[in-house]
């Protein structure tokens, strides 16, 4: 039998029980409380088709976590908050880094998952990944952040390939009046924020703020102390003014600036054996700036125009200045009673100016990328609230890339008005970053049997094309009784033109000095693979005052080079980035009035390439609001074992260090 085969058989006996389940349930309903979960299927999610949707219209793996979730997590940053999600792997590098992505290929910059903060992209077109250390907004104004497991490429574009995360923050007007906060623990030794909104006339609405993180360093591998702390202030704005009932405009922007250290290894010279391990301090400083004009014509139709600019300059062993522009317009149409069209275009530049040294660095050291695209999407009512049928498309010129055409097709079906049963099959390109046509990683020197010095390296490919995946997908999710929820996926990946290092031919240069000859390795696209999985989440009221959410996720990858290939690492790291089984389990209870206990516990799977063990860690968070406007919240982290690791990168651009046990209390003053 087939690995989609089974799957599929896997999915009909899930189902089956469930049937049995709810028939079994149904004769202890009346020792449960009468009180509901939020309908799952009345959530309403804007980042699989762009526009808002009930999630019962939504053909796609979606995962949204909402204001109350990040509030009870006792998360302190967003990609810590990303944990709770099924089918996510999140995992700690060090005390700044974290290594992120949907349905495997994880790593510190992992370039097939597109996150985005109100619509704006945040990947580095260096690397095509996140810094997730300066995206640091406060938590309070997130209203929430939707997952998309699986491609959105036919509607974001390029990088959107295993996932979209798409973070949307709350409008000045629901965020009036006064927040302090201030938490201290054994690991963030302080983190505080200070924010006010108001109103100027009738209109415009504002808010500003300001946020200061002090992380303290976490454990080395070999138990020494890492030198990984981190020390960030933000400081930001958004105001929302209406023109009218028909138009509206946001303005919105922030500035960082801090530091932190940057353990990794360093190639001090071309004879250097082996790199040595450097404690870099990174200082670090950007911000954006963001319009958002939107304007309803009408009942049946709307338009949104979005400008954006974005810089940061990171002193690490790059040295890189960017700045970004992005241009981005939609049209939404409703035409006649059975269709929904969107369509629109994209426009981003970006220029960097690096200097880089012997171990890493970019050639040429300065550049200027376009991006453009045009994008279109039909959403058909075959049979009116019962099933629709969504066509959609993207094509896109970048600069290393060229054109690509990005193609899905998702049907969402509604048996009864609880219950959606959807499918889709998906088209996606991962566009090439900065490092795949014109890096130079500098491994090693050695000798010759002559005598004479030679120099290890990796170098871009000018050539290198995009990688591809083909997606699959089937998912179910119901209401299936007034206390209990479930959201279920499958999928099947194919992907071909992938990433792979092959020899080059070797090359002699006269400097750095001595005159050495460098036997290089090179990006091509020779790899192709598969992979398949099941995610599976839930929410369960068991009583009034208690509610567990359990999940879980399996995935299994195999790649392979095509004929000609020498490379046998890439694959295997490949496989082994991401664990094949990863699962939770989430309590909510409110012990009294006023007084809330939330626990979750997280088994991740081992990690094969580099080799990482399997581990198990438990949060917990008791708050308090002992006063209307007065609130505390003591929460432990990782606190069955005394440290772990979570992953190696792979790139060697920073060095790991162990995630501890840690404890902290937070004060909220509200005015």
């Amino acid at each position: 039998m087939s690995i989609i085969a089974r799957m599929l058989w896997g999915l009909l006996a899930a189902l089956l029980l469930m049937s049995f389940t709810i028939e079994a349930l149904a004769q202890t309903k009346r020792d449960l409380s009468d009180a509901s979960l939020e309908d799952l299927l009345d959530i309403r999610v804007s980042s699989v088709t762009r526009t808002e949707r009930t999630l019962s219209q939504t053909a796609s793996s979606v995962f949204v976590i909402t204001a109350e979730d990040i509030r009870r997590s006792g998360a302190t940053n967003i990609a810590e908050i990303l944990r709770i999600v099924p089918g996510l792997d999140v995992a700690r590098i060090n005390a700044n880094t974290w290594a992120i992505s949907a349905r495997g290929f994880n790593g510190r910059f992992a370039n097939e998952l597109l996150v985005m903060v109100d619509g704006r992209p945040i990947y580095t077109a260096t690397f095509g990944g996140v810094f997730w250390d300066v995206l640091d907004l406060p938590l309070e104004d997130i209203d929430r952040i939707e997952v998309i497991r699986g491609p959105g490429a036919s509607a974001w574009g390029a990088n959107a390939v295993n996932g979209v995360i798409s973070i949307l923050t709350r409008k000045s007007s629901e965020t009036q009046g006064g927040i302090v906060s201030a938490l201290s623990g054994t690991s963030e030794q302080s983190v505080g924020t200070v924010q006010y909104g108001s109103r100027i006339g009738k209109n415009l609405t504002y808010r500003v703020h300001a946020k200061y993180r002090n992380q303290f360093r976490l454990p080395g591998l070999d138990s020494a102390t890492g030198a990984d702390d981190w020390h960030l202030l933000t400081s930001g704005f958004r105001m929302d003014r209406d023109f009218a009932a028909r138009d509206k405009l946001t303005l919105e922007g922030d500035l960082y600036g801090g530091n932190e250290g940057g353990p990794a290894p360093v190639l001090q010279s071309v004879t250097a054996a082996a790199p040595v391990d450097m404690n870099l301090r990174v200082p670090l400083s950007g911000g954006f700036l963001q319009a958002t004009w939107n304007h309803r014509h009408s009942d049946r139709s709307d338009l949104q125009a979005q400008l954006s600019f974005t810089r940061y300059k990171r002193l690490d062993i790059l040295a890189e200045d960017r700045n970004t522009v992005n241009l981005g317009f939609q049209h939404h149409l409703a035409w006649g009673g059975r269709q929904d069209l969107v369509w629109g275009a994209t426009y981003r530049f970006s220029e960097s100016a690096t200097h880089g040294n012997l171990q890493f660095s970019l050639d040429p050291p300065d550049s200027q990328t376009n991006l453009a695209s045009l994008f279109f999407q039909d959403e058909v009512s075959l049979e009116p609230d019962r099933l629709s049928v969504t066509f959609g498309t993207k094509l896109e010129h970048d600069t290393y890339g060229g054109w690509n055409l990005m193609p899905s097709v998702r049907a969402a079906w509604n048996p009864t008005p609880d219950r959606t049963l959807w499918a889709a099959v998906s088209h996606a390109v991962r566009t090439p970053s900065e490092v795949d046509v014109a890096s130079r990683s500098n491994f090693a020197g050695f000798s010759l049997p002559d005598g004479s010095p030679a120099l290890s390296a990796l170098l871009g490919n000018p050539h290198f094309d995009a990688e591809a995946l083909t997606a699959y997908e089937l998912g179910y999710r119901a209401d299936l009784l007034p206390h209990w929820s479930v959201d279920l996926a499958t999928y099947y990946n194919h992907y071909t033109s992938q990433q792979s290092t092959e020899p080059a031919p070797a090359f002699f240069e006269p400097s750095p000095q001595p005159p050495h000859l460098v036997i290089p390795i090179t990006y091509r696209n020779l790899g192709y693979g598969e992979s398949h999985g099941v995610e599976i989440s839930s929410n369960w009221k068991i009583a009034d005052r208690w509610t567990l959410s359990p999940g879980y996720a399996f995935e299994r990858i195999h790649m392979h080079g095509k004929p000609g290939s020498h490379d046998t690492a890439t694959p295997r790291e490949n496989e082994g980035s991401s664990p094949v089984h990863a699962a939770q389990l989430r309590s909510s209870l409110r012990v009294r009035k006023g007084l809330t206990w939330d626990a979750a516990a997280y088994f991740v799977d081992r990690l094969a390439s580099p080799a990482v063990p399997s581990y198990t860690r438990l949060d917990s968070q008791l708050a308090w609001q002992c006063k209307e406007n007065f609130s505390l919240a003591l929460v432990g982290q990782n606190l069955l074992r005394d440290r772990h690791l979570e992953f190696l990168d792979q790139t060697g651009s920073v060095d790991s260090t162990t995630v501890r046990r840690s404890a902290y209390l937070k004060l909220t003053w509200t005015f």
